[in-house]
């Protein structure tokens, strides 16, 4: 008689998996953690391990999607606050997330050292995918509630959404570049500083908002991180 699956508790060990798996990214890194230090964690074999992931790297595109998933739920509540107008939640959105990574720096600077490597393609890739799924209907919403204001000029907030999406995660890329840079000192300040005006520009006039309409990355915000 074939095994019954039983997807809660199949769930349950899985996310233990990316609990182990995530932690020890934090505290060791990507690159020097193996499966081995998951199992010894985790008291399991090896067959589990390949149970749940094809590979290593898939584990990792598992702790990603889970850090934007954990990331998009806290941006929820600022989407549906009856109270803020459009541009207050589109600023929110953007003050949000550096608010999470910034709780998370560790974490963050963990993945980002393995985040650009040709390895990680695919999992960019995927993260990409499901990032559009997460966030586009949040970013429609305010969309269509800045048009309903009159502060946004938007002929089609869905597909905006999706242009606006591929915008942010392209400032994503160039943030991590820069950051990069800023570490090695090649690049002055005021460079980071201007590619984030450029990139908030784009999306003023995607918006139909005047220039200065929006404050997308604060000076205490990008000093934090790019000093």
């Amino acid at each position: 008689m074939p095994r019954t699956l039983d997807p809660e508790a199949h769930a349950v060990r899985r996310d233990a998996f990316i609990d182990v798996a995530q932690r020890l990214i934090q505290v060791k890194g990507y690159e020097q953690m193996s499966i081995q230090d998951v199992l010894d964690e985790l008291d399991a074999s090896r067959g589990a391990f390949y149970h749940y992931f094809d590979a290593k790297e898939e584990l990792l595109a598992a702790v990603v999607e889970r850090i934007a998933a954990t990331a998009t739920a806290t941006l929820e509540p600022i989407v549906v606050d009856p109270d803020l107008t459009a541009i207050q939640k589109f600023e929110g959105i953007f003050a949000g997330l550096a608010r999470w990574k910034g709780e998370r720096r560790e974490l963050m600077l963990a993945i980002l050292q393995v985040w650009l490597s040709d390895d990680n393609a695919i999992v960019r890739e995927r993260l990409r995918k499901d990032t559009v799924v997460l966030i586009a209907p949040l970013l429609a919403t305010i969309l269509r509630q800045g048009n309903a204001e009159g502060t946004f000029s938007v002929s089609s907030p869905d597909e905006a959404a999706r242009v606006l999406i591929s915008l942010i995660q392209g400032s994503g890329d160039i943030a991590s570049e820069l950051f990069f840079a800023r570490q090695a000192g090649t690049v002055e300040f005021d460079v980071v500083e201007r590619a984030f005006a450029a990139y908030s520009e784009a999306l003023e006039r995607i918006l139909g908002v005047s220039a200065g309409s929006l404050n997308l990355a604060d000076p205490a915000t990008l000093h934090d991180w790019y000093d």
